[in-house]
């Protein structure tokens, strides 16, 4: 497997990536590619990253920035997160978390957030903060990690792409 940057000629892979990775998720409303798109035309993909496997894109993971209402910079939204059905428990999504990850420790961010289950990303380090909330959103699913004991409190808002719909 190889993790690397997305490039033009993957734009089509991640979009069907994503449709297939949220098609049967009950909570999604199947926007997903609709998010990374427009997130992509308003220059709001900080990172950007492929898993591809015998030259095939089976994954994608998107980090954007948000904003806290305390203030706090140089924080940064992870999301959507996507594996090919046929591919998923084979380790890519974490691969590609702990290389996002990285890559945003490494440009300098405070933390990363993310609307999402507290089983699966609390193995990467994410936790729920009660100081940081998302509106509309449980608790519970409102989850962070910072970097090196930087913290946040306030309501987060994400890069008005996550509103896309087509």
């Amino acid at each position: 497997m190889i993790i690397r940057n997305e490039t033009e000629s993957d734009i089509s892979a991640i979009s069907d990536v994503t449709k297939a990775a949220f098609e049967t998720l009950a909570i999604s409303n199947h926007t997903e590619q609709f998010i990374i798109n427009a997130l992509r035309a308003a220059n709001a993909l900080a990172i950007s990253l492929v898993a591809e496997v015998d030259g095939e894109v089976v994954g994608h993971i998107a980090f954007s920035p948000v904003a806290i209402s305390d203030g706090s910079r140089n924080w940064y939204g992870l999301g959507p997160i996507s594996v090919l059905p046929k591919c998923q428990r084979q380790g890519i999504g974490g691969s590609l978390m702990r290389e996002g990850l990285s890559r945003l420790k490494a440009r300098g961010a405070e933390g990363c957030v993310l609307v999402g289950d507290p089983a699966y990303y609390g193995r990467f380090g994410f936790r729920s903060v009660p100081e940081l909330t998302h509106e509309g959103v449980p608790q519970e699913n409102v989850l962070a990690l910072a970097f090196d004991g930087n913290k946040a409190c306030g309501a987060i808002t994400f890069h008005q792409a996550f509103w896309a719909t087509e």
